[in-house]
């Protein structure tokens, strides 16, 4: 099995900020936060989704990204000069509960199950990039950068509520192998683009 470690756990209540000219309730500005936490079927205790429509809900209760990502993000939104070369991007910046390290997006499928020593959490669908993404990113062509790449990050549903902590190991049980984030994620896109 494939192991992995919670580098953050991250949260936010919903709040109103300014978005292209107008107010917009977002929680994408994820924070890292220190010691354990429950972990509900609808999410992480102190977080919230601010639109549910597209966040949240029972197959979409946690958001996990890689921190193998971290790196390219923080190059490119130096060079689209929203930030300086040497700037931390904390982690939950992408607005993940979850920075994981160890696992990226071509190694989940729909399915997989995720042992925490608290919880266990199922991988149910790629996360697609929306105009809060660009606005937390900082500049345009962020969206179009995170569909060319296919580093979107996976939610997962609570299986098994219980707890979560920042520093916790985990183990990637396979599922069914049938339909990888990856491939669903640019299946999505290529139809989304075509319409």
């Amino acid at each position: 099995m494939k192991q992995g470690t919670v580098l953050s756990l991250n949260v936010a209540r919903a709040q109103a900020v300014a978005i292209n000219g107008r107010k917009v309730m977002t929680a994408i500005g994820k924070r890292a936060v220190d010691g354990e936490r429950a972990v509900l079927p609808l999410g992480i205790e102190g977080d919230e989704q601010a639109d549910l429509t597209v966040h949240g809900g029972l197959g979409k209760a946690v958001y996990a990204y890689p921190s193998e990502h971290y790196p390219f993000w923080k190059t490119v939104r130096a060079q689209a000069q929203v930030a300086l070369w040497d700037e931390q991007l904390p982690s939950g910046s992408l607005g993940e509960n979850l920075t994981l390290q160890g696992v990226v997006e071509s190694d989940l499928w729909i399915g997989d199950v995720l042992h925490f020593p608290g919880c266990q959490l199922a991988v149910s669908e790629p996360r697609f990039p929306c105009y809060k993404f660009v606005a937390a990113m900082g500049f345009r062509h962020a969206a179009k950068l995170m569909i060319e790449s296919a580093w979107c990050g996976a939610y997962l549903a609570v299986r098994v509520p219980g707890t979560i902590a920042a520093g916790q190991s985990f183990a990637l049980e396979p599922g069914p192998r049938q339909v990888g984030i990856t491939e669903l994620f640019r299946a999505r896109m290529r139809r989304a683009a075509a319409a």
